[in-house]
């Protein structure tokens, strides 16, 4: 295999090494993930436009895919952004009770990755680096750094 070739597995067999590349990956996932943003979006009271924001999507896709009439996969920077909104949302949770957990978001914070903005808005501007960035922000606190 050359060093530039993506690696074609059975669907439904993942590799050790998740990177949402393969099509059929994203496939086999997007159903789960979808299920997770809906949940997200109800535990922390996002708007609409807020969680299009955050998944890279307009707002009239949003409402398509939280009605359950959008039947595509989402793309690699969408599973990716997923991931990172449910990192912070497994991590909260292991770091505080659930209400606090899910009002975290919503509270400023005066810390240099958020400048006295909420970390919704915080990952919003952000974009995925962000997102990731305050992922690995509530993984350290978990960890008493």
């Amino acid at each position: 295999m050359k060093e530039n070739e993506i690696k074609v597995r059975s669907p439904g067999i993942p590799s050790s090494v998740q990177n949402f590349a393969a099509e059929g990956d994203r496939e086999r996932l997007s159903p789960a993930a979808l299920r997770a943003v809906v949940s997200l979006t109800e535990k922390w009271a996002l708007k609409g436009p807020e969680i299009a924001a955050l998944l890279g999507v307009s707002p009239s896709t949003w409402d398509r895919m939280s009605a359950g009439k959008w039947e595509k996969s989402l793309s690699q920077d969408q599973l990716t952004r997923v991931s990172a909104l449910v990192g912070v949302f497994k991590g909260l949770h292991l770091l505080f009770a659930d209400a606090m957990a899910d009002r975290w978001v919503r509270l400023t914070n005066k810390g240099a990755l958020f400048d006295n903005r909420t970390p919704i808005e915080t990952m919003i501007e952000g974009g995925i680096p962000t997102m990731l960035e305050v992922r690995r922000h509530v993984d350290s606190l978990r960890a008493g750094f």
